[in-house]
């Protein structure tokens, strides 16, 4: 039997080793070395997995000034690159 503590336990350890990734009940089960037989408890498995990724993307979310300040720092990054020549072509070079 899987308790939902360590499934949830499970869902954190995969999201702070990469935050990005989709956790699915099929890694779940895989880091639990469990399978999911008759797939009955899958439903539920994916209420947990998506309410601890809300969570602990909620607790890791930045505030809105340092969004703004990264938007503007790419803008400058962008108005930066934009005066540069790319691949030694003039600016009136055209492709076919």
């Amino acid at each position: 039997m899987i308790t939902s503590k360590e499934i949830e336990d499970i869902v954190l350890e995969l999201l702070r080793a990469d935050p990005w990734q989709l956790v699915v009940p099929a890694k779940v089960y895989a880091e639990l070395n469990r399978r999911a037989k008759c797939s009955g408890c899958v439903p539920n498995v994916v209420d947990i997995i998506v309410r601890v990724t809300e969570s602990y993307q909620a607790q890791q979310a930045h505030q809105p000034a340092e969004l703004v300040n990264l938007q503007s720092g790419l803008e400058k990054l962008k108005k930066q690159r934009s005066g540069v020549r790319r691949e030694r072509r003039s600016t009136g070079h055209r492709a076919a």
